[in-house]
């Protein structure tokens, strides 16, 4: 093959021909007309002497020599754009950058709505695009540039990504002020027997479960709660709770600074937490922006002290 007929800008087009596999959409990403970028794919395939990417129903399947340049490609353009970047000064104050950030809903509430709070004050020039975090893809999104950064459990990141811990989150068990089953109860007096004839909320992510690990514990003292609400998200519950007489087991960190008509108590009971990281490609690791951005997250996300009110 002779290189000297190659140039980064072809690379590029082929790393997006290969990741989008349609020419339409390879040129809306690299903001060039579709005509150019069949033009640059002819190209391609005259310096590699292979089709690359063949017609099919949808869109365009690659050869098995376009699969096999996909990953060593990825990898090299990531070190030209990381040293091309790694240089660079950043300023918040004046920057304009847009980065998207994945987090699930109670990841949204209690740390990208403080970020964005702070990015406004700091960065107004800094746009956020949030999407909602879907662990088993999120590799393959972040390998397309499609998503930044991703806050998650360390035990769901792929192992490809960079990871950096940010905190420790427990469970608070909430109701509302006044609840007449609670009314002058210290945090930590509810005994798991008081707890357990209580009606409560749950949340089942995937939908439409009734129990959780509690109920196992439950089930160990010979006890067993009263579960009459099973939600799909933990943004639904406060809002409930403060309106009725059901209780629920949340975040703590989705009550903090949000507790107005609400009690948090200790749970009566050892409920196990979780670890929460955030995680990015290796193509973002040197860019200056990304990295001031990491730090406003890790400011956000820095360990607080215990809220649990009477």
């Amino acid at each position: 093959m002779d290189t000297s007929r190659l140039d980064l800008n072809l690379l590029v087009t082929l790393e997006a021909l290969l990741n989008e596999r349609n020419v339409t959409r390879a040129a809306a990403r690299l903001g060039l007309s579709q005509p150019a970028v069949s033009a640059q794919l002819a190209r391609l395939r005259d310096v590699f002497d292979d089709p690359l990417l063949l017609p099919a129903q949808r869109g365009m399947t690659p050869t098995a020599k376009a699969l096999s340049l996909l990953e060593p490609l990825r990898l090299a353009l990531d070190q030209v754009r990381g040293v091309a970047s790694s240089h660079l000064s950043f300023e918040p104050a004046t920057a304009n950058l847009t980065v998207t950030i994945a987090a699930s809903d109670y990841l949204q509430a209690s740390v990208l709505q403080p970020l964005v709070l702070r990015l406004r004050r700091d960065a107004p020039g800094i746009r956020i695009a949030v999407r909602h975090m879907d662990p088993a893809q999120h590799a393959a999104q972040m390998a397309r540039g499609d998503v930044d950064l991703g806050l998650l459990q360390p035990i769901e990141a792929a192992p490809s990504l960079r990871m950096r811990a940010l905190f420790h989150e427990r469970y608070v068990l909430i109701a509302r002020r006044g609840h007449p089953a609670l009314e002058g109860k210290a945090p930590g007096k509810l005994s798991a027997k008081a707890f357990a004839k209580l009606e409560q909320v749950i949340v089942s992510p995937a939908g439409g479960a009734f129990s959780t690990p509690v109920d196992q514990a439950l089930a160990g003292l010979g006890l067993k709660r009263q579960v009459v609400l099973s939600a799909a998200s933990f943004l639904f519950v406060p809002d409930i709770v403060s309106r009725s007489d059901l209780v629920a087991l949340v975040p703590e960190r989705l009550v903090k600074g949000r507790a107005a008509g609400l009690q948090v108590l200790t749970p009566p009971l050892p409920i196990e937490g979780f670890d929460i990281a955030m995680v990015w490609h290796e193509r973002n690791q040197g860019h200056a922006g990304q990295r001031w951005l990491r730090d406003q997250v890790l400011a956000v996300g820095a360990p607080r002290g215990v809220v649990t009110t009477s």
